[in-house]
């Protein structure tokens, strides 16, 4: 099968300003591409919160702190096979929050929803907003989702978040590093997922970009 490649440059500036442009997907490589053809655009509708899909696949309990939470808007499609990807989608970014928000020094979640080069840098980003000393604070926004489905275990994914209110704060200190709204608030994400055989459908490449007009007002 011939397969076109999506080239995004990546921005996952480690700054504590910056703390959340790997909560859509735990970070990137300047110049990665995502293996597979353009999105289209899924088909409107209501906004809504994405739960786990119910099945026998063991999906990890993830607990996001009391002070912040994760937003997904217009985040189903009617399309019950699009709606449970998009679903995993969601518990990704939010493991990945859990992740960098416990005290535990690994989340199980984390390889249960990254593989391959996505979980590598989700680690290693995950790893030094901790050892860093950092942790999320405030909301953040993710909408816009795109979907592509290359066949039935493999899509590419694109979708915008909104960090204006979303802010790293000192684990010692207790320090909210509040930052004033920008066009670097918003980042674009373009990802591929494959579903495994237990059916979750897992991150195995991420490429994003801070401050792209797609996603900016």
């Amino acid at each position: 099968m011939n397969r076109r490649t999506l080239p995004v440059a990546v921005v996952a500036t480690a700054t504590a300003a910056l703390l959340l442009s790997a909560c859509g997907g735990g970070g990137g490589k300047t110049d990665d591409k995502i293996t597979g053809s353009e999105q289209s655009a899924t088909p409107s509708a209501p906004a809504s919160a994405s739960a786990s899909p119910s099945d026998t696949a063991g999906r990890p309990k993830i607990t996001l702190p009391a002070d912040f939470k994760n937003e997904f808007e217009g985040w189903t499609t009617g399309d019950p096979v699009k709606d449970a990807l998009l679903s995993d989608i969601s518990q990704r970014i939010n493991a990945t929050d859990a992740a960098i928000a416990s005290d535990e020094a690994e989340s199980a979640a984390i390889p249960f929803y990254y593989k391959g080069e996505a979980l590598l840098g989700a680690s290693t980003w995950i790893a030094k907003l901790k050892n860093d000393g950092l942790t999320p604070t405030g909301s953040a926004r993710y909408f816009n989702p795109k979907i592509e489905m290359f066949n039935e275990t493999s899509a590419g994914v694109g979708y915008c978040s909104d960090e204006g209110k979303a802010f790293a704060k000192e684990r010692k200190t207790g320090k909210v590093l509040t930052t004033p709204v920008t066009d670097n608030s918003y980042v674009t994400y373009r990802i591929r997922v494959d579903k495994n055989p237990q059916g979750v459908w897992q991150t195995t490449q991420l490429v994003s970009q801070r401050g792209d007009k797609k996603c900016t007002p």
